[in-house]
């Protein structure tokens, strides 16, 4: 098993991937996009507090409304794009696209439909959660082989910046075909809108 959030947008991953074992199972979480580059912007400007502003850096022009593609935190939600070239390289029935939204608030079913993907039998189910009001965050009871529970680090549930709720909208639009398009490719509607 590896992880890293880099490679679904990674363009050579796939084929680099692919030629090591063409049978890999693949697991991508992802979320609502919009979300997502709030959060991505959240944690550059936990490390950096000196940076523009996000609705700055979402557009190139924002008197027309431009969004600039070439941002990261922009560019990592055009999911369908991203699919587009792993499924160059593998079948989509070798990957499971788990919703982030999900994971927060059902994580046992979401990882029952993980454990169901890789063959496994179902042990992990409600009881092993509790949700943690002060992360917003679900947590695990009990990590394996500690007595104390495991919650995410503290780089996790941080509060996001007010966005302009007008930058939120023209996003909103921005991505719709692309999110269109992700749920036409995957076979399934994470309801982001």
């Amino acid at each position: 098993m590896e992880k890293t959030p880099s490679y679904f947008v990674t363009k050579e991953a796939p084929a680099r991937i692919s030629s090591m074992c063409k049978g890999t199972k693949l697991i991508v979480v992802v979320r609502d996009p919009v979300t997502r580059a709030i959060s991505d912007y959240t944690q550059t400007l936990s490390k950096k507090p000196d940076i523009p502003t996000f609705e700055s850096l979402t557009f190139k022009n924002r008197t027309t409304g431009l969004i600039d593609t070439s941002w990261s935190a922009i560019q990592i939600g055009i999911y369908a794009k991203h699919l587009e070239n792993w499924l160059l390289h593998f079948p989509i029935g070798q990957i499971l696209f788990v919703s982030g939204e999900r994971l927060i608030s059902d994580p046992a079913g979401e990882l029952g439909r993980v454990q169901d993907f890789l063959g496994l039998k179902r042990i992990i189910t409600d009881k092993h959660f509790y949700f943690n009001k002060t992360k917003g965050f679900p947590c695990l009871k009990k990590a394996e082989g500690s007595s104390k529970p495991h919650c995410l680090g503290k780089t996790k549930g941080r509060t996001h910046p007010d966005i302009d709720q007008e930058v939120v909208q023209r996003l909103r639009d921005f991505y719709r075909p692309f999110n269109m398009k992700f749920y036409q490719m995957t076979g399934q509607d994470f309801g982001w809108d």
